[in-house]
């Protein structure tokens, strides 16, 4: 795990592609957040971090505080190049994210997903990893595309 480097952004753009999981709008904003990383590392609403996989970024997850709470922390984006899905470097994205959430003593982390049955398999992987789901608000991204919010606490040892 590292953090984010200009030079990630060819491959990561890629892996957004060939996931097949989200639209070019969706890939434009993904890229335009890693752009704010890169350009601005002090801001402190996002953060990133990169996973190499023989030399290559191979995925990469987008998180940060939640401005005006106490405590939240927001997973904006995870993606792991589908050639490379299976070897754990989702669930390492996800935990390095946690520790720093963690460290930075907040309280809860949260992301959210779609609905749609293409999905299924990123459910099941947050499912896996400890996330529950805390809210479904119906067709929020299109008709018959509900957001699911997932949820993981950290109030007690039994949550990590």
């Amino acid at each position: 795990m590292r953090n984010l480097k200009a030079t990630d952004l060819p491959e990561l753009t890629d892996i957004l592609q060939r996931c097949e999981a989200f639209t070019e709008v969706e890939i434009a904003c993904a890229l335009e957040l890693l752009e704010i990383v890169i350009n601005d590392p002090h801001q402190p609403d996002y953060r990133a971090a990169v996973a190499v996989l023989d030399g290559r970024a191979s995925g990469y997850i987008l998180y940060g505080p939640v401005p005006l709470t106490e405590g939240c922390y927001d997973i904006y984006w995870v993606a792991v190049d589908p050639a490379c899905q299976g070897r754990g470097l989702g669930r390492r994205l996800l935990t390095h994210a946690e520790g720093e959430a963690r460290a930075a003593q907040a309280r809860l982390i949260c992301l959210e997903t779609s609905s749609q049955g293409h999905y299924g398999r990123t459910r099941e992987f947050y499912r896996l990893a400890g996330y529950r789901e805390e809210s479904q608000i119906r067709d929020f991204y299109r008709p018959g595309d509900d957001r699911l919010t997932y949820v993981k606490r950290f109030t007690t040892k039994e949550d990590s």
